[in-house]
């Protein structure tokens, strides 16, 4: 009997039991350590801490690197100028100085703080002078001319030569500063003084063969580089839309080093064409990445027209 009754009363708490977790409105049994451990996370959480933007981690306050993926997410200060910089910045936009002692600003290796020379590739902490417009860089590529100082530089140069796409870019960046060149016809009376020049052209030659006992000359023709504006501005606006498509598809993506990234962005500027660097960090516009605090989240080159220089302001 007393088997029995303890048997009935097991049967009736586990009844009990079941109802109550089946009942609406009731979280199951299985999620509330969940939900327990959740809300004991949140409450761990630093008042005012930084939320990481990769991740969504929360941080303490004053941390520089996230605790859980490592991206740079706190804020520091330039030490010439006491600017705040995020993080992953490596230069001072305000007063113009690369501001990480522990890597190299020329090949982006890792240093104690205290070096002369970069171990790796023996440039010095104090600036190089460029061979060509004597201007004194922290960078690999001359922040002047864009000449390619260091060793290292020079060989990604050397890289994107054999580059068919890079090829296509410095041809047709070579047309539009021919172009630029170009004199066109200012008007009707230019065209026709042009055609009377060429006829006189062909006349004096023939007479000279003919002195020379050529009895039927064959003149070849003189080509002109000259042309009316409206051809001229087609010319151009095929060029330039040519050169925007082919910046585009080389467009710097965000990778890990700004170093890096600032090099492969002045290793890809073709000469003679005027051009900006549009950064993504925050859509500015510089005369190059060696004005931009994070060339590495990526960026691209654009045309410059004749009255666009005023908008190069972060470089000033």
């Amino acid at each position: 009997m007393v088997n029995d009754f303890n048997s009935d009363m097991q049967r009736t708490d586990r009844g009990m039991q079941q109802r109550s977790i089946n009942a609406p409105g009731t979280r199951p049994v299985a999620e509330q350590p969940m939900a327990a451990n959740a809300a004991y996370q949140q409450a761990r959480q630093p008042a005012g801490g930084i939320t990481c933007q990769y991740c969504g981690t929360v941080n303490d306050p004053e941390a520089l690197y996230c605790s859980a993926c490592g991206e740079a997410i706190g804020k520091t200060n330039c030490p010439y100028c006491g600017a705040a910089l995020d993080a992953d910045a490596d230069f001072c936009e305000a007063c113009h100085h690369y501001t990480k002692r522990d890597v190299c600003s020329y090949c982006g290796a890792r240093l104690s703080g205290n070096e002369a020379y970069c171990p790796e590739c023996g440039n010095p902490r104090g600036g190089v002078v460029c061979p060509v417009c004597r201007t004194v860089n922290d960078f690999a590529f001359c922040k002047q001319c864009g000449t390619a100082i260091t060793t290292e530089a020079q060989q990604l140069v050397k890289e994107l030569e054999r580059d068919p796409e890079y090829q296509q870019l410095v041809e047709i960046a070579g047309q539009l500063s021919q172009l630029d060149n170009c004199l066109p016809y200012s008007s009707e009376r230019d065209i026709m003084r042009e055609q009377a020049n060429q006829k006189l052209r062909e006349r004096v030659l023939t007479l000279l063969a003919k002195d020379a006992g050529k009895q039927y000359p064959q003149i070849p023709p003189r080509h002109t580089k000259r042309m009316t504006m409206e051809e001229l501005d087609n010319k151009k606006q095929k060029c330039m839309s040519d050169l925007t498509a082919i910046l585009d598809r080389m467009a710097v993506p965000p990778m890990p080093s700004p170093v890096k990234a600032r090099n492969f962005a002045m290793a890809s500027k073709p000469i003679g064409v005027r051009l900006a660097w549009v950064c993504n960090w925050k859509g500015a516009m510089h005369s190059s990445p060696c004005g931009c605090a994070k060339p590495h989240l990526g960026g691209k080159w654009v045309i410059l027209g004749k009255n666009r220089t005023a908008d190069i302001k972060d470089d000033k």
